[in-house]
């Protein structure tokens, strides 16, 4: 079997399977079986396929046709222009959630320390830290088996400028931060049933569930974060489609001042920001 015949007969079986995006996810699997580029496959299409090859590559097309997460399958997503290891114990960073982040570089201050709640993966602190200037930063979740994902992202990414604590939220922090960030779960909890396999059996549902209304967190951050900010600090979440008005009443509720609501690339309500 050559490697476009194997490509061929891997788009077929994820077709067959209704993966939305069958055409590249078999490319991305046989690439990262194979170690080739584009470029290389191109040349190198009619060739043989090493047997060993075709094995590696039949095994992730069945995990992928299971609905598995490719990132979880691969290990790894780009988020902001860096590459962040992810596997079943965090949410797979999403380009959605790159509106939080680019939000958050044009407020906060150039050597600013920042406290990341529900930080998963730690893909929203460390791309803070990567790109901004001088800044540092704690990320906080509850579960370990998050933070140890987070801790080997930081580890290879910024070093020491990032520490991850577990804890429930505001419980394990102390002192005062310039800006707080935060991409907590937010889908109402019947809504989770609804979402496509990938998502709802695959990724940690504590991490997607915001209980019944989808404001639980909203509403405990808003009203704790005070506590944790310096004067004029930031305030910035990430929230679902139809959350703007609820969360930016929060926000306004809880003293938070030119509270603003950001559309992302879809143009969606995705974040709400607001300062002291």
């Amino acid at each position: 079997m050559t490697f476009k015949q194997a490509l061929d007969k891997g788009i077929v079986l994820l077709e067959s399977e209704n993966i939305a995006d069958a055409k590249i996810d078999a490319w991305y699997l046989l690439s990262y079986v194979s170690g080739l580029s584009k470029a290389q496959y191109f040349l190198k299409q009619s060739e043989e396929i090493d047997n060993n090859i075709l094995y590696k590559y039949k095994d992730v097309l069945l995990r992928r046709a299971g609905h598995e997460p490719l990132q979880h399958i691969t290990g790894e997503q780009d988020f902001m222009g860096i590459t962040f290891w992810v596997n079943e114990n965090v949410l797979i960073p999403r380009q959605d959630t790159e509106t939080l982040v680019e939000e958050a570089l044009k407020v906060i201050p150039s050597g600013s320390h920042i406290l990341d709640l529900c930080t998963g993966s730690g893909c929203v602190i460390l791309s803070l830290v990567v790109l901004g200037q001088g800044l540092s930063g704690i990320g906080v979740d509850i579960s370990e088996e998050a933070l140890a994902v987070a801790r080997e992202n930081g580890a290879r990414l910024v070093g020491r400028k990032a520490d991850f604590v577990k804890g429930d939220m505001f419980q394990p922090v102390s002192g005062k931060f310039n800006a707080i960030v935060s991409n907590p779960p937010y889908i109402p909890s019947a809504v989770v049933e609804e979402l496509e396999p990938e998502v709802k059996d695959h990724e940690p549902r504590l991490a997607l569930d915001g209980t019944a209304d989808g404001l639980f967190f909203y509403k405990k951050i808003t009203s704790e974060a005070g506590d944790y900010l310096n004067d004029g600090g930031w305030l910035l979440v990430e929230i679902g489609y139809d959350q703007g008005p609820d969360v930016s009443a929060l926000f306004k509720e809880a003293g938070f001042k030119d509270v603003e609501v950001i559309k992302d690339l879809a143009g969606n309500d995705r974040v709400v920001k607001g300062h002291l």
